[in-house]
C-alpha cells in the first residue's frame, strides 16, 4: 500500500464523473506498487416489482450483481496474487431495507453489501483491503433513469455526488471496512438493524411508491 495518501483532484474526479455517469468501472493506480478497483454499479429500477419490464430488471441484476461479481473474481484474483490492492465496491443503506416498489435494486445492493463484508474477511491476512460506501439517495441521475421521479424520495433534497465519492475513495486509501455518508444515513442504518423487516418495507413503500412525491 502506497504511504502517500494525498491525492490528486484528477482522481477524485473520476471517481465523481464514474459515480454521476452511474456505470460500472474499475479504477487501477498507476506505477507497479499500487493497485485500485473502485465499483460503482449504480443502476436502479422503481415501480412495483410485477409491473416491471423484465429487460430492465434485467438490466439492474447484470449490472450491479453478475458485473461487479465477475469484476471482483476477475482482478481480486490478481490483487491477492500480488498480495497488494485496494477495493472500492458502491454498497447502499438501501442494502439494510426490503425495498417496496424498488425491490430488486435493493436487493441487488444487499447483496453487494454482505459481499463486500464476506470478501474483506476472506482477504484479512493479506495485503489487499475491500471498503464498502454505503450512501443514501445521492444527486445523480439515478432516480430520473429508474422513473422515481414522482417517488416522495425522488423529489426530496439529497446527497451531493461529489462528497459521497470523496468520502468513500478516502475510505477506500485508508483501508477502512465500510462508511455510511451523511448523518441521516448513518442513523437510518443502525435504525434499520433493529426493526422488522415488515416495518420496514412498510416505510420503504412511503418513500418509493408512485405518486408519492411531494406536491
Amino acid at each position: 500500500m502506497p504511504s502517500n495518501r494525498c491525492k490528486s483532484e484528477p482522481q477524485i474526479a473520476q471517481a465523481v464523473t464514474l459515480m454521476i455517469a452511474s456505470r460500472l468501472s474499475w479504477i487501477l493506480g498507476s506505477g507497479t506498487d499500487s493497485q485500485r478497483m473502485s465499483l460503482l454499479p449504480c443502476r436502479g429500477l422503481g415501480h412495483a416489482f410485477l409491473d416491471q419490464d423484465w429487460a430492465r430488471i434485467r438490466q439492474v441484476i447484470d449490472t450491479n450483481v453478475m458485473g461487479t461479481t465477475y469484476l471482483l473474481h476477475r482482478v481480486g484474483q490478481d490483487m491477492r496474487r500480488r498480495n497488494e490492492g485496494q477495493i472500492l465496491i458502491t454498497g447502499s443503506i438501501a442494502g439494510f431495507t426490503p425495498g417496496s416498489f424498488q425491490a430488486v435494486y435493493n436487493a441487488s445492493k444487499s447483496y453487494l453489501n454482505s459481499l463486500s463484508f464476506a470478501l474483506r474477511e476472506e482477504l484479512r491476512d493479506t495485503k489487499v483491503t475491500v471498503t464498502c460506501l454505503m450512501p443514501g439517495a445521492t444527486e445523480t441521475e439515478f432516480f430520473a433513469r429508474a422513473d422515481m421521479l414522482d417517488a416522495k424520495v425522488g423529489s426530496e433534497d439529497k446527497d451531493d455526488a461529489a462528497m459521497v465519492a470523496r468520502k468513500g475513495f478516502e475510505a477506500m486509501i485508508n483501508g477502512d471496512g465500510d462508511v455510511v455518508t451523511g448523518l441521516k444515513n448513518k442513523i437510518q442504518s443502525a435504525v434499520a438493524n433493529v426493526t422488522p423487516a415488515e416495518t420496514l418495507a412498510k416505510q420503504h413503500r412511503r418513500q418509493a411508491e408512485p405518486g408519492a412525491a411531494k406536491s
